[in-house]
């Protein structure tokens, strides 16, 4: 397999708020899945990157088709069969390289694994998705024969219905596959990653830590690009000039983004007031938020919520 640095570092790259934008289902909208498996096609594989926490598990599973795919602050310039593990934490960039792709994509929810005894156990033992040296696998002829009977497997039975029996299926050829993806393991080594692009994963890194346990008690501290890069140790006007290079936004643009997602999600999953969320996502009053929100959204919060409400989420 060859492996070498993408030096095509002025592409800029489309940032996904969600994975609408990527994949053919809703993931995070009123229509609920916990396993999802789908065929990888020229159509469906585009260059992007994902800087937001997830809640599902990743299964990227390369058979023809070469691509740059990074994984927090490893990359990988993949043209050889390869599956790649992918906790929900870790930042993905994703840059198609040609116009071949093949294999197959496997997502599936948090709670499926924290559910299941033997599938955690599973996860447990190989350590494909917390062990960042373990997540990359390259795949043999004979490796490929397997798995691809595996996935089309996954593939029929998640076009049934989605019962118990359906899902309990999945669960045990899921097991088969991170067992099967384990024998004979090779990983390779990963290109060196530039100090831009640690700079850009930094940020979002922070971004996320700084957005993770927000609550109206204890509300996000940093709001500004000043204040990211202080933290980061560098010029805010550097990390906005690496940002737009990189993702096509600048650092506030980001920021808003973000706290429009969390906003959303809060609406949609507590019962906070919306003051309370407001002041959650760092705005002091009420009439301040609710028109970022509006003017972000399209909508006000009272009735995103209600439409929220009234779709069945």
């Amino acid at each position: 397999m060859t492996f070498k640095i993408d030096v095509d570092e002025t592409r800029q790259i489309a940032l996904l708020r969600d994975l609408k934008e990527l994949l053919p289902f809703e993931w995070d909208g009123p229509k609920e899945w916990s396993f999802q498996v789908l065929r990888r096609s020229p159509d469906a594989c585009r260059s992007y990157i994902s800087p937001n926490r997830r809640e599902f598990y990743k299964i990227v599973y390369m058979t023809k088709g070469a691509s740059v795919l990074s994984v927090g602050l490893k990359s990988y310039y993949v043209d050889k069969p390869s599956i790649f593990f992918i906790h929900p934490n870790e930042i993905i960039t994703f840059k198609k390289m040609d116009w071949e792709s093949e294999g197959f994509i496997c997502f599936f929810k948090r709670h499926l694994a924290d559910g299941n005894a033997s599938l955690k156990q599973i996860m447990d033992k190989y350590g494909l998705f917390t062990n960042p040296d373990q997540s990359a696998i390259l795949l043999s002829d004979a490796d490929v024969a397997e798995l691809n009977q595996i996935f089309e497997k996954m593939l029929s039975i998640g076009r049934q219905n989605g019962g118990a029996v359906e899902e309990d299926m999945l669960q045990i050829y899921l097991q088969l596959l991170m067992v099967t993806s384990s024998k004979n393991i090779s990983h390779p080594e990963p290109d060196t990653i530039s100090d831009e692009y640690k700079h850009v994963n930094e940020f979002f890194q922070l971004l996320e830590s700084e957005v993770a346990g927000i609550n109206y008690t204890s509300p996000i501290q940093a709001k500004t690009a000043q204040e990211f890069a202080d933290r980061l140790l560098i010029h805010p006007n550097h990390l906005n000039a690496l940002l737009k290079k990189h993702t096509g936004k600048n650092v506030s643009t980001h920021i808003k983004a973000k706290l429009l997602e969390e906003s959303k999600v809060l609406l949609a999953q507590t019962d906070w007031t919306v003051q309370q969320i407001g002041y959650a996502v760092g705005f002091a009053d009420q009439p301040n938020f609710s028109q970022f929100f509006k003017k972000n959204a399209g909508v006000t919060p009272a009735e995103f919520r209600k439409n929220y409400v009234r779709l069945g989420a």
